[in-house]
């Protein structure tokens, strides 16, 4: 017996009782427009506007439903056919991903950079797991590029794992037999492959650029050349256009000095400087054509560059104030360059027009340089030979010792050399009991100084003498102390009538050359001449070129070099600095070949 849900009233078979107050008996619409386009629409009511009554199972029901396995008609379903097999080789032919990568590599000993960026691409072989590296070729660049790693399975690990393309993204560093290659890029094939394998991509990175490289694309001349100045102008204006002057050395006033003569070239178009010897037949030097380079020279250096080691160094913009210009080279006037003054003399045709135009001089002298006989000298030693024979007295401030060294002559019949060995020399007309030995006060300028018989005029003295004399004022006389300063200053501003000659001489140089030329000559068969340069070196590290006196004669005691010899003490003692330092670049030069 069925009975009506609502009401309750039992219904027979076959009667049923007829609900007044259903009105709409037509099935609810299961679509609908929005916007003109049909949406899916779920009814919640049915027939007659009776509500519909959804999951009304109970869990049981529901979970019974859910794992049910219908079964059909005519038996159990028959499983789908495998699908065909596809080799890899088959299904991923071709199919290779391709990322963008660089890597970072040291370069030593250079200069110009430090480390180098190396572009690459790194390619993945789906159909075997394979990858490859591969560096573009760049025409010029000097560095073997191609394939950089071969076509292999890549491990990954020292367990035996390889690397897979699931290892692989944007953004990470993948380290290959040791260099490590940092990935920043990947073509489309190779993202849309990877998204659809549900692999996040992480997001692009630039490709980093080689800084060398990016330097020599940068052009070479950025700088504007100023209008007042142009090099180029200049060089096109002057080319071949050399200034040529005549200049004398005299160096006669120095131990075996003589006067040379030279040919100083100023070449216009960029101002440098070339000096030339000029050689003379039977001269008896050797032919050489170059006393100084062409180059630029210095004529003021800054305060800190006076002590400068222009022996070992090049000097550089940063020591020099004022350069020599064409201006500097005047005929009539002295010209120091590098220590040597020049006497200008004469000059060409063409440099005295270019004088006229450029500076509007016209009256450049021409000064007679030939060599006039001199007047004949009273004759006041008793031998004929003595005369004009020029000596080199050195006085030992520690000992109170003299010696006496003698320039050679050349073409003089006189030898040369070492005329007195270092020894204390009695005064004239002292006894025999109680001898009075010379001083520092006796050696004045003009100052008679009997040597054993033989009387020595001072007419000149270095520098050091006037320092020490300046320094020391109370041992010595007023007069005596004025003398050797009127005699400097009149060395340093010459008289009138003796500005057509050289007025400024580098004698202390002159002395130590030609004493360490007779020192050569003297111990060229030493057994020190081999390893004395290596001794200082070693000592001194930092290569200053000076070593402390103690260390300076340990060094040469343990290589048995003489320096009890009178020649090799005045050679320590001109290359002494101050108190307790000796130059010894200059030391070992008279022991070297």
């Amino acid at each position: 017996m069925m009975s009506n849900p609502e009401h309750g009233l039992p219904f027979l078979p076959g009667s049923s009782f007829t609900d007044s107050t259903k009105t709409d008996f037509h099935r609810s619409q299961t679509l609908n427009y929005r916007h003109g386009y049909a949406m899916a629409r779920r009814p919640t009511v049915g027939i007659g506007g009776d509500r519909l009554q959804v999951n009304q199972l109970s869990q049981a029901d529901l979970d019974e439903l859910a794992n049910k396995a219908p079964l059909l008609t005519y038996g159990e379903p028959k499983p789908a056919p495998p699908a065909d097999f596809i080799p890899a080789h088959v299904a991923f032919d071709k199919k290779v991903l391709k990322f963008e990568a660089y890597f970072q590599e040291d370069v030593p000993m250079s200069t110009e950079e430090h480390y180098r960026i190396r572009q690459v691409n790194i390619y993945y072989y789906l159909e075997d797991d394979s990858m490859s590296v591969i560096e573009p070729i760049v025409e010029n660049s000097g560095i073997p590029q191609g394939r950089l790693i071969k076509r292999q399975r890549l491990p990954k690990n020292d367990q035996g794992d390889h690397y897979h393309w699931k290892d692989l993204n944007r953004g990470i560093n993948i380290t290959i037999y040791g260099k490590t290659f940092h990935i920043v890029e990947c073509d489309r094939f190779t993202q849309e492959f990877l998204e659809s394998q549900g692999i996040e991509l992480n997001p692009p990175e630039k490709m980093a650029l080689d800084p060398y490289t990016e330097l020599r694309k940068q052009p070479l001349h950025q700088y504007v050349t100023p209008s007042d100045f142009d090099q180029l102008k200049q060089f096109l204006t002057f080319d071949k256009q050399v200034l040529r002057f005549y200049a004398i050395w005299d160096d006669t006033d120095s131990m075996f000095g003589e006067c040379r003569n030279y040919i100083i070239h100023y070449y216009l178009t960029d101002d440098t400087v070339e000096i030339r010897e000029v050689h003379e037949r039977n001269d008896g030097r050797d032919p050489f054509p170059l006393l100084m380079n062409r180059q630029h020279m210095p004529k003021v250096l800054v305060e800190n560059a006076k002590n400068f080691p222009q022996c070992v160094l090049e000097i550089s913009d940063q020591e020099v104030l004022e350069w020599y210009t064409a201006k500097d080279f005047i005929v009539g006037k002295p010209l120091t360059i590098l220590g040597r003054t020049f006497f200008i003399y004469d000059c060409d045709p063409f440099t005295r027009q270019y004088f006229k135009e450029k500076f509007g001089i016209s009256d450049l002298p021409r000064i007679d340089m030939s060599k006039k006989e001199q007047p004949p000298i009273k004759q006041e030693s008793p031998y004929p030979e003595d005369k004009g024979r020029r000596f080199v007295l050195s006085y030992f401030l520690a000992t109170d010792m003299i010696s006496i060294f003698e320039p050679p002559v050349r073409n003089s019949g006189i030898i040369g050399g070492k005329y007195l060995g270092r020894t204390k020399v009695v005064k004239p007309h002292s006894s025999v009991e109680n001898p009075i030995y010379y001083g520092p006060s006796d050696f004045t300028i003009g100052a008679v100084i009997e040597v054993f018989g033989h009387r020595f005029i001072i007419t000149d003295a270095d520098d050091y003498v006037l320092k020490y004399m300046e320094s020391n004022a109370a041992q010595y006389s007023p007069e005596a102390l004025l003398s050797i300063q009127n005699h400097m200053r009149k060395r340093e501003s010459p008289a009138p009538e003796l500005q057509n000659k050289q007025t400024e001489v580098d004698s202390g140089m002159q002395d130590l050359e030609a004493l360490i030329d007779t020192i050569q000559k003297q111990l060229k068969d030493h057994p020190c001449r081999d390893n004395i340069r290596e001794a200082f070196q070693v000592y001194d590290k930092e290569a200053t070129g000076y070593v402390d006196k103690e260390a300076f004669f340990n060094i040469c005691g343990s290589l048995n070099v003489p320096v009890d010899d009178s020649l090799i003490k005045e050679l320590i003692r001109m290359c002494s600095h101050g108190e307790d330092k000796i130059n010894y670049y200059n030391f070992v030069r008279a022991f070297s070949t």
